[in-house]
């Protein structure tokens, strides 16, 4: 074991505690809603956490690249949904070989994102992805039957139902608001595909995805499967939109103060290279805690350079340099994206290193 102490900062920590008690709980959680469980493998991009989420019951997994479907089928994980379109030469290629290996499923939203995959003359599963608030990817509720009966139509096209994000619940500020806007989301993918059912299409799943929306879309009538990410770890975003405490967050970076010369500020070695690419949501970088992981009200991360972080408030007072702070990150999968490893901490002391892996 060794002391947080004695880490090069920053580092990125993971309490596996904590993990341990966020992944049993959404799969309880799912398991009496008689939900299906798809976790987003983004979030950890680490086979030891994707490990403990099929030890508790997930299905399979979530992906968004090409290299996260690639780790997962060489671990042998058979049943993969790749949620994100695979638009040009390069990705109808890596998509036409995945479906080849078999246990891949594509989210699609038009015919012409579908066509050039039917030259591959493999078996092309997938399921309609359809907008229900967030304005992205996904096609329109009353263009979906239109939608999906084009593209089953193309050769070897076998629709296994619909899915959304309904991301958009992000912009909720309101606790009560955001879930019932998560129920109204699930309802809606629910009232689609029961359309897509009447005009003789199959469509057994009907799936949705978001941490924050997971107390309230899984449980629309109707609806089969979820897939939320953050949840292992959860993060300063969710906190503030009420999906967790911050007891509940796993994931901090490790970070020094190097610098106290100006009065009101303290500078860490931990910049936008080591914090999540989102930046400032919710008007800092993160929520700044004491090495114990208890966060500081006094405190705010306010800005950050490349390898610099600018604390600020009435509690930079008390820090000096070589002071260690955890910080929780804004977004964990922005964050993870930053690192090739991860520190498991239990009781204040490293007592693992996990490699990330299928990273940009």
């Amino acid at each position: 074991m060794t002391s947080l102490d004695a880490l090069a900062t920053p580092a990125l920590l993971v309490d596996r505690a904590r993990l341990d008690r966020n992944v049993a709980s959404m799969a309880s959680a799912m398991r009496g809603a008689g939900v299906a469980l798809r976790p987003h493998f983004k979030t950890s991009k680490c086979l030891e956490v994707a490990r403990r989420q099929l030890d508790q019951g997930a299905i399979g997994f979530t992906c968004s690249t090409p290299a996260e479907v690639r780790l997962l089928q060489d671990e042998g994980v058979g049943d993969l949904l790749w949620a994100h379109q695979p638009v040009g030469p390069a990705k109808v290629a890596f998509a036409i070989g995945a479906l080849r290996r078999g246990g891949l499923t594509l989210g699609l939203d038009s015919v012409e994102v579908a066509a050039p995959l039917a030259s591959g003359g493999v078996p092309v599963p997938f399921l309609l992805e359809v907008d229900t608030g967030l304005g992205r990817t996904g096609v329109d509720p009353d263009r979906a039957v239109e939608t999906a009966t084009r593209i089953a139509s193309l050769p070897g096209f076998a629709l296994r139902g619909v899915m959304t994000h309904e991301g958009h619940l992000g912009t909720y500020g309101d606790r009560t608001a955001l879930e019932e806007a998560g129920t109204r989301a699930g309802e809606l993918l629910a009232s689609v595909a029961a359309k897509l059912r009447a005009a003789g299409l199959d469509c057994p799943i009907v799936s949705v995805g978001s941490t924050p929306g997971a107390t309230s879309a899984p449980f629309a009538e109707g609806v089969t499967e979820a897939r939320p990410g953050t949840y292992v770890y959860y993060d300063s975003g969710q906190v503030r939109l009420g999906s967790a405490t911050p007891d509940r967050c796993a994931q901090t970076v490790l970070t020094r103060v190097v610098s106290t010369q100006r009065r009101g500020t303290a500078i860490v070695d931990a910049g936008i290279k080591a914090m999540s690419s989102d930046g400032l949501a919710g008007g800092s970088l993160g929520t700044v805690c004491d090495v114990a992981g208890r966060p500081l009200e006094d405190v705010l991360f306010a800005n950050g350079n490349e390898e610099h972080g600018y604390l600020t408030g009435e509690g930079t007072a008390r820090l000096r340099p070589g002071d260690l702070l955890r910080v929780i990150p804004n977004h964990a999968c922005g964050t993870t994206n930053m690192w090739s490893r991860l520190h498991v901490v239990e009781d204040g002391r490293v007592v693992d290193r996990w490699p990330i892996r299928a990273r940009h």
